[in-house]
């Protein structure tokens, strides 16, 4: 697990092991969102069992797939009323952690400018340049 941070209140993860949940409690995170499929490439721990561990541990869990290559204005609203409902600070997460990142970036256009955004992802280890003409 390499948890990379965006901003105060917001991280992203490559994909998550139950036994990371442990981790991710005692990093201090308070809510966690996954936005691989379940159904999404090689085996991984499925949503629910996420969930269940995830709330046995205090942790506010949302389930929320998103297909990487077709992310949609929905995907986007959603992913930021999720954030918005959750305590602070999340981690969500995916395969590689870009996903979660072109989301949040996606929830931020128009609030920040575009080499802003770029630039904080770039500096977390990751890229969104081929999202770049959406933001």
């Amino acid at each position: 697990m390499i948890i990379r941070k965006l901003t105060v209140n917001l991280a992203v993860a490559d994909q998550l092991t139950l036994d990371d949940l442990d981790a991710v409690k005692d990093a201090g995170y308070k809510a966690v969102v996954c936005n691989r499929p379940d159904e999404e490439g090689e085996p991984h721990a499925e949503a629910e069992a996420m969930a269940k561990k995830a709330n046995a541990l205090g942790l506010e869990f949302r389930y929320l797939p998103v297909n990487s290559g077709n992310i949609t204005e929905t995907d986007v609203e959603q992913h930021a009323a999720v954030l918005a409902e959750m305590p602070a600070p999340a981690l969500t997460y995916c395969r590689s952690g870009t996903r979660c990142a072109m989301l949040w970036a996606l929830t931020e256009t128009g609030k920040q400018d575009v080499t802003t955004l770029v630039e904080t992802v770039d500096k977390a280890g990751l890229s969104i340049v081929g999202i770049a003409h959406r933001l």
